[in-house]
């Protein structure tokens, strides 16, 4: 589970107008929104109650962020981490090729932009999202190794795309990974997600059929006093080290350039997004005293900060020892062995969620983190690191790796294309 830290900040400010005396449409809602929001403190707008809340707030902020669907690339790599999120893998039906495919990618573009515009589907709207925003909803799509011979495009296969090795952490099941196509979806309102997710599966038809469905969550926008770091069920923050937009080479780690590309050009602009749903042996962590935990991560736990001193963004310093001789960082933990200056550089941009599952007969947690990573070239970024991962990290006894995929996401559509228009139709 290489550490890296969301790339913006995920906690935003919550802010809400004044109940309205009446009714209001969804169209003032959205036009009023933002405008005229006000920042809310703790005792901020009435406390409601499940059944009949005693007191309504108009659409906040947090309802009328909205994410952008036409652009450079797809939205849903470098927006902040979502409140609520789902993962769903489609395999083309028998007799569905590259015309099929097209069509259903087609479909899903229309879908996708209405939606992440805060639009109802232009027909057949369950209204389920019908009195939200947009809640900064993200719709993402990429095409998995089995899509290029199911359409007759082994030719325009990436190489990048070649099945991911095996890992000794790996128990994979081998019906929930992979898919001939994936969709992530992501949003801070669990009702505006789900709403996208059915559009989806209904625009999928009989073209294709769900392979696997995965659902997560992160923390609530506005939850903490201040934008953070997120954690995860372990209890750490989760992603210190991500690599950040505004760093000079984030472009040539996390996309694929637009020339001089050894890949095939209508993955320009695009990414690779490696997916893991990773089991957290929680029973087993929480077993550890706080110290042993700290020591296994190599930071602490309250604020991330490295445990050879400072804040969370301060450099690990891995040679400081302490008086008996040992390493302050412990030369197996976690955040020691993912560092990309150990790596050769290597970085990935992780963008995940949480999960919760249930409990198992023998009363164990079905729960831990539905990993999400992107980079240029996965053989450069996720593979290093998880192989240096296998070859002694502490944290790998209380992970288990239950299922995998490798996916390849190509670049925005533009304005009248849908996603993968330059695959299918080039």
């Amino acid at each position: 589970m290489p550490e890296q830290s969301q790339s913006v900040p995920e906690a935003r400010t919550a802010a809400a107008e004044a109940p309205p005396a009446g009714g209001v449409s969804r169209r003032a809602l959205l036009g009023t929104a933002g405008a005229t929001g006000l920042v809310l403190g703790a005792a901020g707008a009435g406390v409601g109650y499940a059944a009949a809340p005693a007191q309504a707030t108009a659409l906040s902020s947090v309802g009328s962020d909205r994410a952008m669907f036409h652009g450079k690339h797809q939205p849903g790599i470098t927006e902040g981490l979502q409140a609520r999120g789902h993962l769903v893998a489609f395999d083309l039906a028998a007799g569905a090729g590259r015309t099929e495919a097209a069509a259903l990618l087609r479909r899903w573009s229309t879908t996708a932009g209405r939606l992440i515009a805060g639009e109802p589907m232009t027909q057949d709207d369950t209204n389920v999202a019908r009195d939200a925003g947009p809640s900064s909803l993200t719709i993402t799509f990429g095409f998995g190794n089995s899509f290029f011979s199911r359409t007759g495009l082994e030719k325009q296969r990436p190489s990048a795309l070649d099945p991911l090795p095996d890992f000794s952490s790996d128990h994979l099941d081998k019906t929930r990974s992979n898919g001939d196509l994936w969709v992530q979806i992501g949003a801070d309102d669990a009702l505006v997600a789900f709403h996208a997710l059915r559009a989806i599966q209904k625009d999928a038809g009989s073209a294709a059929k769900v392979r696997w469905q995965m659902n997560g969550f992160n923390r609530t926008p506005g939850a903490t006093a201040h934008p953070m770091t997120a954690r995860n069920l372990m209890g750490q923050l989760d992603g210190t080290r991500n690599p950040k937009p505004t760093e000079s080479d984030f472009d040539q780690r996390i996309f694929v350039p637009a020339s001089g590309s050894s890949g095939p050009a209508w993955m320009a602009n695009g990414s690779y997004a490696v997916v893991r749903r990773i089991r957290m042996l929680l029973d087993d962590w929480e077993k550890l005293s706080l110290t042993a935990q700290e020591n296994v991560i190599g930071r602490k736990k309250s604020n991330g900060a490295p445990l050879s001193g400072g804040t969370e963004t301060t450099a690990m310093d891995l040679e400081k020892a302490r008086a008996d001789g040992e390493y302050v960082v412990p030369i197996n933990a976690h955040a020691r062995i993912t560092r990309p200056d150990q790596n050769g550089g290597a970085a990935i941009l992780r963008r995940p969620f949480s999960y919760h599952d249930g409990i198992d007969t023998d009363g164990t947690p079905d729960a831990g983190l539905l990993f999400v990573c992107w980079q240029a070239d996965p053989l450069r970024g996720f593979v290093p690191l998880q192989r240096k991962l296998d070859r002694g990290d502490a944290l790998s006894q209380y992970i288990r790796h239950e299922a995998s995929g490798l996916f390849a996401v190509p670049g925005g559509a533009a304005a009248g294309e849908y996603v993968g228009q330059r695959l299918l139709e080039g």
